[in-house]
Order: structure tokens, then C-alpha cells, then sequence
């Protein structure tokens, strides 16, 4: 297939990519590079552009004969949307209809979606479903939910193919460590932890360690990066005209903070520093994933079972890389 992919010069988006290439897909990137890296994007593939600029949109559709697209363009840091909440429905929400909007328009009826587990707010109960009811509590969710709504609405009205996966915690980097995770900031734990052991940061803080949980710190679901991109794979042979489709892409269990912590002592051999932090505000105790839907409708399993083995191949990236692709103002 010809395929675009938005957001393909992100942590996640940039491991698709390089799985569907292998596949045999012709793959271009369509990105902004506001938080990607073009050094994380095959050479001579990169379109840049605005997601929401639908003359340009409709113009890579039609030269490039696109077949399908895969949506990982947009915002996704909970804090930052809290305290930029217009920004997070411009870059998430408007931008997408606006490229939906480019698709009909030329005929590409068929989107693989990046969601998150951010649509399904605090549940109580766990694991998650994807019946699990959506009730975000912050602007990040929410507009990943209202866009998911839009694909629904494509979906009954206008034929679209349409799959949402709703991530859990990425992490890990590819094995042979040459493509990995770099953000600025860096929010994300494992690369906090990770950091520490490099010498780049003195400590990591645990928030809260009085939490209703085995240890008292808060328990997340963490699912390797290339099993987020082989579910992508696995998503585009199953569109299916006039379905729209969700899937919860986890590991199916939790690991605690304290966990991740010593799983990243084990994966580097050294010693990592740790210090009690206040709650954060927000933070639900427990996190994870049902992922039977994903396991019987995409014939999904993840192959990173083992934290320790996530956090090992996480750390031949930032040891090799202790400046992530080093490309900024490139």
C-alpha cells in the first residue's frame, strides 16, 4: 500500500514506519517535526507540513496515490494540556478534521488512528475494556476522544475504514538500539530513571508512595514501542469499510514506580537514586489494559513480556545516545 503517515518523526510513529517499510509498504511521512526528529525519518521521505493545511494535505494524497493513512500527529502531554487547553483542540482536534476533510475530498477512506487510554479518564475498576465508559478529565483526552467520535461519524455516514488504538505507557527502543525515545521535556518514566543512571539527573522522584497499591507508588501498564507498531501493521489488513474499530494496546498488567525503578537497576547495572515526591494531582492509583480485544480482533500479542527486558532495550538507546538524536534546530 501507499501509505502517509502524520506524526511519523515521533517516538512511536517513527517505529511504525520502520516496521511498515519491511513490510514492503511505500511510506511517507507527513510532519511539522514540532516534537518529532527528522534525523528518526527514513531519508527522502519526509514531507514537512502542517496537518491542518488541507491544500497541502490533499495535494500529497493525490501525487503520492496514498491508500490509507496512519494518524499519529498531535499533542499528547496531560500537563501541558491543562494549561493549554485551545492549543491541544488546534493541533488534536481541529487539525484532524481538517485532514479528514482533505481525505474525503480525494477519496482515502481508510485511517489507522493513534489514541490513548487518556479517553477513559479514572476508571475504578480494572483492567480496562474498551467498554470500559470514555470520561477523559483533561484536554488531551478529551480531544483524542472527540477525534475518535469524528472517525466514528465517517464511518456510519461516508463508508471510511476506520481503527483506533488506545495506548497504555510506551516504552523501550528498537534492540539494536539506533531508534529510540527522545523528548523535550522528557515526562515519560523509564527515560527519567534511565537518566538518572546516566549521570544526567541526580535523582528521579517517586509522587506519592502511599497509594492503595502493593507498594504504595502508582501502578501503569507499559507496552514496548515495536508492539505498538506491529499492532499498526496488523490494523490496516483489518479495515473494513463502514467499521470503526477500537483496540487497547497494553500489556495487560501493571507495574508499580518502585517496579520500573529497580527493573532499570537490574537493566543497567547501576545504581539509580530515588526520592519521595507529593501526589501529583490526578494520578489514578492503578492503570492497565485489557487486551483480549486487541489479542482476538487483531491476532495481537505483545512479545515483550518482561519490564526488565523493555527497560534493557531502552537502555541501549540512551546509553548510546545520551543526547537522543541530537538534531534539534536541524
Amino acid at each position: 500500500m501507499n501509505l502517509l503517515v502524520t506524526g511519523g518523526s515521533g517516538y512511536i510513529g517513527s517505529h511504525a514506519v520502520r516496521l511498515l517499510a519491511r513490510g514492503g509498504h511505500e511510506i511517507w511521512i507527513y510532519d511539522d517535526c514540532l516534537r518529532g526528529h527528522r534525523a528518526a525519518v527514513p531519508r527522502g521521505r519526509l514531507i514537512e507540513g502542517e496537518v491542518g493545511d488541507r491544500a497541502s494535505i490533499e495535494r500529497v494524497l493525490r501525487e503520492r496515490r496514498i491508500d490509507a493513512v496512519l494518524h499519529f500527529a498531535g499533542v499528547a502531554l496531560v500537563g501541558e494540556s491543562m494549561a493549554r487547553p485551545d492549543f491541544y483542540e488546534r493541533k488534536n482536534l481541529h487539525a484532524s478534521a481538517v485532514m479528514f476533510e482533505a481525505m474525503e475530498s480525494v477519496g482515502v477512506r481508510q485511517i489507522v488512528f493513534s489514541s490513548t487510554t487518556a479517553t477513559y479518564g479514572a476508571p475504578e475498576q480494572m483492567p480496562i475494556s474498551e467498554d470500559t465508559p470514555q470520561r477523559p478529565i483533561n484536554p488531551y483526552g478529551a480531544t483524542k476522544l472527540a477525534v475518535e467520535r469524528l472517525l466514528e461519524e465517517r464511518c456510519r455516514r461516508d463508508g471510511w475504514a476506520a481503527f483506533a488504538l488506545r495506548y497504555f505507557n510506551a516504552a523501550g527502543a528498537t534492540p539494536a538500539g539506533d531508534l529510540g525515545e527522545d523528548h523535550d521535556p522528557e515526562t515519560h518514566l523509564i527515560p527519567l530513571v534511565l537518566q538518572v543512571a546516566l549521570g544526567q539527573r541526580p535523582r528521579i522522584t517517586v509522587f506519592g508512595d502511599d497509594y492503595p497499591t502493593p507498594d504504595g507508588t502508582c501502578v501503569r501498564d507499559y507496552v514496548h514501542v515495536d508492539d505498538l507498531a506491529r499492532a499498526h501493521a496488523a490494523a490496516l489488513d483489518r479495515l473494513r469499510p463502514g467499521d470503526f474499530q477500537a483496540c487497547n494496546l497494553g500489556s495487560g498488567c501493571g507495574h508499580s514506580v518502585r517496579e520500573v525503578i529497580e527493573a532499570c537497576r537490574r537493566a543497567t547495572g547501576r545504581a539509580i537514586a530515588e526520592e519521595i515526591g507529593p501526589r501529583r494531582e490526578g494520578d489514578p492509583p492503578v492503570l492497565y489494559a485489557d487486551i483480549r480485544r486487541a489479542q482476538c480482533v487483531l491476532g495481537w500479542q505483545p512479545e515483550y513480556t518482561d519490564l526488565e527486558a523493555i527497560c534493557a532495550t531502552a537502555w541501549n538507546w540512551h546509553r548510546t545516545h545520551p543526547k537522543g538524536f541530537d538534531d534539534r534546530g536541524a
